[in-house]
């Protein structure tokens, strides 16, 4: 049996889709999560139950707003956009966690 996709770390699914929109601009829930899995070289596997509850949190707290609009392949689908708060959110978050990263690599080079 294949190794099942690791499921995405606490904390790092809002910084992945902020991320994602920061560089592709306006997406539906669906791409958003399509981007996502690509960027990490498949080696996750999104659903419906993670990331409409994320875009959700995120409109919530104003990093990100949605506005009705029609799908590449002609559906009405909810597309999604960074707000100037979230571009602030995701600097700090993301200034976090190159802090995080580089002190865990710190610790894993460590002899």
């Amino acid at each position: 049996m294949p190794p099942s996709k690791p499921e995405v770390l606490q904390g790092t699914l809002d910084l992945m889709v902020l991320r994602t929109l920061e560089m592709l601009g306006p997406l539906h829930g669906f791409g958003i999560a399509r981007r996502v899995e690509q960027l990490a070289g498949n080696g996750l596997e999104l659903n419906h139950g993670t990331v409409y509850p994320a875009l959700v949190r995120l409109e919530q707290q104003g990093w990100v707003r949605s506005a009705w609009g029609t799908s590449e392949n002609n559906r009405r689908a909810r597309f999604y956009s960074l707000t100037a708060a979230g571009r602030r959110h995701l600097a700090r978050e993301a200034a976090g966690w190159e802090r995080t990263t580089a002190m865990m690599a710190r610790f894993l080079e460590a002899k």
